[in-house]
């Protein structure tokens, strides 16, 4: 997380909302070595205490959870590079602007028997923003299909104890200053959802 306090004002409620709505981040964890990463869709439990995704079993971090480790889920939102001619001002320098959330807990495998739920938690959540498509469901996989499917992952959940966001938008900068360069994100498009960041930018309280 950005170590300057300005951008890192945002609620932890506001934090997970972002999180949920995203609902795919890079899943950490550490290792003597090195720490390992796994790109994971997941939901956000209803009371926020904690996160439920799926691994394949021969990930990494699946075999590790033999015993319940700590982790962290990062979730990236959008990003951009800031030319500091953007801001018409004198003496500044280039940046980066972009949100991140992330989450630390402990992570730890669920019994098999918790696993179609799960996924049928999960299509169902990503599937409704798909409207007014018909949903797809998992009875439409043929049994036997589904079944060999299954075997080759395991369910997991993340118990949440942290909560930090970054969302870096300028705000170190006056408002015109911060909307100038919010409309020339938004043209420039040299990052990622260049417009959604520079929205974002455009309605900081």
């Amino acid at each position: 997380m950005h170590p300057n306090r300005v951008f890192r004002t945002e609620s932890e409620q506001r934090n997970l909302e972002y999180a949920k709505k995203r609902g795919f981040g890079t899943l950490a964890v550490s290792t003597e070595e090195a720490p390992l990463l796994s790109h994971v869709p997941f939901l956000v439990s209803d009371d926020s205490s904690h996160i439920e995704l799926h691994l394949v079993r021969s990930n990494p971090i699946a075999r590790l959870l033999d015993t319940p480790r700590p982790a962290k889920l990062a979730i990236m939102g959008p990003d951009s590079y800031v030319s500091p001619d953007w801001y018409e001002l004198d003496d500044q320098v280039p940046t980066w602007n972009y949100i991140a959330v992330h989450l630390t807990g402990s992570l730890a495998a669920l019994p098999d028997e918790d696993l179609p739920g799960l996924l049928e938690r999960e299509s169902a959540f990503f599937e409704e923003q798909l409207s007014p498509k018909p949903p797809w469901r998992m009875d439409k996989v043929d049994p036997e299909a589904l079944g060999k499917m299954m075997k080759a992952i395991m369910p997991c959940r993340l118990e949440i104890s942290g909560i930090d966001g970054t969302w870096k938008l300028n705000q170190n900068k006056p408002a015109d200053v911060r909307q100038r360069a919010a409309d020339h994100i938004a043209a420039a498009d040299i990052g990622a959802e260049v417009a959604a960041l520079a929205d974002h930018q455009r309605t900081i309280d």
